[in-house]
């Protein structure tokens, strides 16, 4: 429920505009004068507060100022019984949502503690989304894989080329191309993102594209698509190794015109948008078996940047661990909890199949079990189901020199069991393993891997 603090001097009027909010079902609190209201301001949170300004002790102009230096958040309607446009205007440059004259219009009353009521709620969202956002702006690490995609970002961002962003799920590809968009010329533009995996593919034109009124059944009003909403800034088109056929025509059509054409709809729409693209498909196949148009493959990759797996930077998880960590106790309101050198060296020996968003799964699930303020090795070891086992047979250590090798055989028995279980279906393998076919293929060949 709305908060609402009505200030006035005069009995009469805090009464009869009491009567009228609290029918409207908003929750109200009075104040006689600036001094007594100023007080209630600053201690309390209200959503919008009604304050003349005319009154003993302490004006309105004055409340309002001083409530402002605070930063105070709620909204400020002016009301006055001297009702003068030089005055108006200087209590909105002060920071006032609007000014009303005595005796108010109960009409416009309201309306304009709706739309002032409308416009907190709104800031207030606005703040969150961007406090969530904020999470997310730092690619976190310092290994040289991670450096290289940072110099490139730099290197790519300011320009117009398009980006094709290629690696595992959870690796962190979003995160990419909204670095690429907030270092851009078009930060102040949009940065609409669409995951082509998860519209189905009757619906995918329509929800890049827009719609006109009556093009299809459901199609009860029109619609703007996502091209026309990023126009100005960046379009990040998530997955996009699922698009359907006929999508991919259309996008490359708006890609060589930067024009569009509602479903439904003849007129062309001229777009002024940056692509971003990512896939965690290996393209080059996908052309291959007839399901991705090469032209519009060449148009995309104008600069590839590929995200390695958790797996390929190990070096990276402690330091990826700590900023979870922060963030984690930071949401639960705890203390933060520390994490020992050995509980980090074990979730080092981890085999990440779902990379950062896997970690981060795995970080919060050690801050809720954990007891006290510190995350030891068995926490890692109890609640970390792929953990390896601690006490392989000796003689299969001695068998091997070098870490390089003993891993290497580790991973072809790991691969060749997984393709044995699965019937040697390499699609379904690699869907299990959480990789890339054409990453599978590779390991295929290098360990000579065969059906028995």
């Amino acid at each position: 429920m709305a908060r609402i603090l009505i200030v006035d001097d005069e009995k009469n009027i805090r009464q009869s505009l009491r009567e009228i909010l609290e029918y409207e079902h908003y929750e109200v609190d009075e104040a006689s004068d600036g001094e007594v209201a100023l007080n209630m301001i600053l201690e309390d949170v209200y959503d919008v507060v009604l304050l003349d300004i005319k009154m003993p002790k302490r004006d309105g102009m004055e409340v309002l100022q001083l409530a402002k230096a605070a930063e105070v958040e709620a909204q400020f309607i002016m009301i006055s019984g001297h009702g003068q446009i030089d005055t108006a205007v200087e209590t909105v440059r002060s920071g006032a949502y609007d000014y009303l004259s005595k005796p108010p219009d109960l009409n416009r009353l309201l309306i304009t503690v709706r739309n002032a009521l409308d416009k907190s709620t709104l800031i207030t969202e606005t703040k969150v989304l961007k406090r969530k956002v904020s999470k997310t702006r730092e690619i976190v690490g310092e290994s040289s894989a991670i450096e290289s995609i940072k110099q490139t970002i730099a290197k790519v961002a300011p320009t117009e080329a398009r980006v094709l962003i290629t690696g595992e799920n959870g690796t962190g590809k979003e995160l990419v191309a909204r670095w690429i968009h907030e270092q851009s010329p078009r930060s102040k533009g949009q940065l609409v993102e669409v995951n082509c995996a998860a519209i189905p593919a009757e619906l995918i034109e329509s929800e890049l594209f827009g719609h006109e009124k009556g093009s299809f059944t459901s199609a009860i009003k029109q619609r703007i698509g996502k091209f026309e909403q990023a126009n100005g800034g960046t379009l990040f088109l998530d997955e996009i190794g699922d698009m359907s056929m006929s999508a991919q025509a259309k996008v490359l059509r708006a890609l060589q015109e930067n024009k569009i054409t509602r479903v439904g709809g003849d007129k062309e729409i001229k777009v002024d948008v940056r692509i971003v693209a990512a896939t965690n498909k290996d393209l080059a196949k996908e052309i291959d078996l007839g399901n991705f148009r090469m032209d519009l493959y060449h148009r995309l990759s104008v600069i590839l940047i590929h995200v390695p797996s958790l797996n390929d930077r190990v070096e990276d998880i402690p330091l990826i661990t700590e900023r979870f960590l922060k963030e984690i106790c930071q949401d639960y309101g705890i203390p933060l909890k520390k994490i020992t050198p050995s509980a980090v060296a074990e979730l080092q020996e981890v085999e990440w199949t779902g990379n950062i968003r896997e970690l981060r799964n795995v970080v919060e699930r050690l801050v809720i079990l954990s007891k006290g303020n510190k995350i030891e090795t068995e926490d890692v070891q109890s609640n970390v189901s792929n953990v390896m086992a601690k006490s392989p047979p000796l003689q299969l250590f001695e068998s091997f020199e070098k870490f390089q090798d003993f891993k290497e055989h580790i991973e072809k028995l790991f691969i060749e069991d997984k393709l044995r279980k699965n019937g040697w279906n390499v699609s379904k393998t690699a869907d299990v393993l959480d990789i890339q076919r054409s990453h599978l293929y590779n390991k295929i060949e290098k360990y000579n891997l065969k059906r028995s």
